[in-house]
This record gives structure tokens, sequence and C-alpha cells, in this order.
């Protein structure tokens, strides 16, 4: 059976990753995984590194960021009303995705930027061609509506 890990943080994600990109790939290569995604904390910073390295290994490179997610809005910057953020997996489907990606990442850190990077859903909506999108982690806003029991279906739908 084939596994691809989709959802994997390098030392680029300060304060949450410690693998070095090659690292990554080697131990890739040695599980026989085809394909490996980087997804990196509101950033690219390993994208080029890693691509490279995959490749040389001959490992499918998936290119993608875990993004912070602000639903008032990424221009909203008030004192506990805007401090609250969900995490979002965005991959790559091509290169238009990846051009999408390195939009999404500069207007999340330019516009959005409250103590983390952040986009909102008028900038998912505008760059979304080319791109994958999953629910991440439990600080997403799918889990977060689960963990409070409260229903997941329109919040899974809007994306």
């Amino acid at each position: 059976m084939k596994f691809t890990q989709l959802h994997v943080h390098s030392h680029y994600s300060l304060l949450d990753g410690l693998a070095r990109i090659n690292e990554l790939v080697k131990r890739a290569q040695e599980f026989g995984m085809e394909a490996l995604a980087l997804t990196d904390h509101g950033s690219l910073y390993g994208a080029i590194e890693f691509y490279q390295a995959a490749r040389k290994a001959h490992v499918k490179p998936i290119i993608g960021v875990e993004t912070y997610l602000t639903s008032r809005g990424r221009f909203k910057k008030q004192s506990k009303e805007d401090d609250e953020r969900f995490h979002l997996i965005l991959l790559a489907k091509n290169n238009i995705g990846y051009k999408n990606l390195m939009k999404l990442v500069t207007l999340s850190h330019l516009e959005g930027f409250y103590y983390k990077p952040r986009v909102d859903f008028e900038i998912l909506k505008k760059y979304s061609e080319g791109i994958i999108a999953s629910s991440a982690c439990i600080n997403s806003q799918i889990g977060q509506a689960l963990i409070g029991q409260r229903d997941a279906r329109p919040i899974a739908q809007r994306y």
C-alpha cells in the first residue's frame, strides 16, 4: 500500500518543525514513498530546496503551505476579535497553483499579518485555481466546529 504524507513541517516552520529538508526527503525515500508534501506554517521558504531535493531523490514533490485563515477578513486587526485564526492546508496541483500559493503567502504577509500571516476567503476565492485545500489539523475551522460539537457541514460546503 502506497502512502503520501500531505501535512509535513520542516525547520522552516519556526517553533513547530524540526526536520531538515534533506532528512525529510531521505526518510520518505527509505519508506518507499513516491510523493511527499511540504506544508510549512505561513511560508514557502523551503519550497525550492524541497523541490530540488525531492526530484533528485525521485520523490514527487508536492508544494504546499499551512495557512492561517481569519474569518473576519485579513484587513481587520482588532485586539481579541481578530486573534482567532484557523489552520488550512493548501497544496499546489500544478504550476498555476504554485503561482497562486505564492500570491496568497505574499498577501498574507503584506496585508493580513496580525501576529501571524493570515488569509481570508476573499483572496482564497480569487487565487484558488490549481490549489487543493484540506481541513488541516484540529486547529482548522472544521476541527474546531467538531470539538465544539457544532455542525461542520456548512463550513465544509463553503470550502
